[in-house]
């Protein structure tokens, strides 16, 4: 008995849904360079960002988030692990989101533009507050009493001063697109994939938010923020997928068949029949639609 049937999560989607290579790599690449130009252009305002840092800082307090140094106090038990949070903080962030992107582009591209698009909003959004809320992360704050542990221990993405960091703006705390990226990346994954495992990918933000927030190098609210940002960008941008399905299509009139033709067709992911209706359907009928 035949009825509509999606295709399944894990086989190799319909290739049509991947866009041209060359136009992805000169999108990704510009939408890069302008995040990174425009968070230059946010790196001048020094006395707000350490005011803003002093307005956050008291506002965790205000509203009982557990402080910062709980966090780095249990990752400084060990220089090895403070090195390797540092580590993490520095390499894996650029990495496994370009390496996200490209495994989706080549084994999911039904998924790949929705999600590039995602975190193209939300690293837009975080831009914006970056420019409008310039922020000293809590390894600047005196009254954090955290230490600034890429400069103890090693390794830093950052230079000695802000004053003296070309390649980064250190006020940027907020939001935290560490950890934004980190779970966009887990939320993604989990819904290109079917594996009983795929759930496993929660570890990756779960991780990133303890190393930023060990490493003293943002708030827990830069991660709220982010989480708040991310959920109005996947809420704002649900779009309707499409996959090949196989749908009943009668032989016209004529044609001397009685009996109905699969053909492949390309239907919006919310039309897709329902197989328990379409098989009850087909019974009650007789097998014919």
């Amino acid at each position: 008995m035949m009825y509509a049937r999606s295709e399944p999560a894990d086989r190799e989607p319909d290739t049509s849904a991947r866009p041209p290579l060359v136009r992805e790599l000169l999108l990704v690449v510009g939408l890069f360079a302008i995040y990174k130009l425009g968070r230059q252009a946010a790196s001048g305002h020094v006395e707000e960002a350490y005011r803003n840092a002093g307005h956050v800082w008291d506002f965790e307090r205000a509203v009982h988030l557990p402080g910062e140094g709980v966090v780095q106090g249990a990752l400084l038990h060990s220089e090895t692990l403070v090195h390797l949070a540092n580590t993490y903080y520095a390499i894996v962030h650029f990495p496994a989101t370009l390496l996200f992107l490209a495994w989706l582009y080549w084994r999911r591209p039904m998924h790949y533009v929705w999600s590039r698009r995602i975190l193209a909003v939300l690293t837009g959004a975080a831009l914006a507050l970056h420019l409008l809320f310039p922020l000293a992360p809590p390894r600047m704050l005196a009254a954090a009493g955290l230490v600034d542990t890429g400069q103890v221990y090693g390794p830093t993405v950052y230079g000695d001063t802000p004053a003296a960091d070309s390649m980064a703006n250190q006020f940027a705390a907020m939001p935290s697109l560490h950890f934004g990226w980190a779970l966009m990346v887990a939320v993604g994954l989990i819904v290109a994939t079917r594996s009983r495992w795929r759930w496993l990918w929660l570890l990756h933000p779960l991780v990133t938010l303890l190393v930023i927030v060990g490493t003293a190098n943002h708030y827990w609210l830069d991660s709220i923020v982010v989480s708040a940002l991310l959920a109005v960008a996947l809420a704002a941008l649900r779009l309707e997928r499409t996959a090949p399905v196989r749908v009943l299509t009668p032989w016209p009139s004529g044609f001397g068949g009685s009996e109905p033709t699969v053909a492949p067709t390309a239907l919006p992911m919310s039309r897709i029949p329902d197989p328990a209706v379409s098989e009850a359907y087909a019974s009650s009928s007789g097998g014919r639609p």
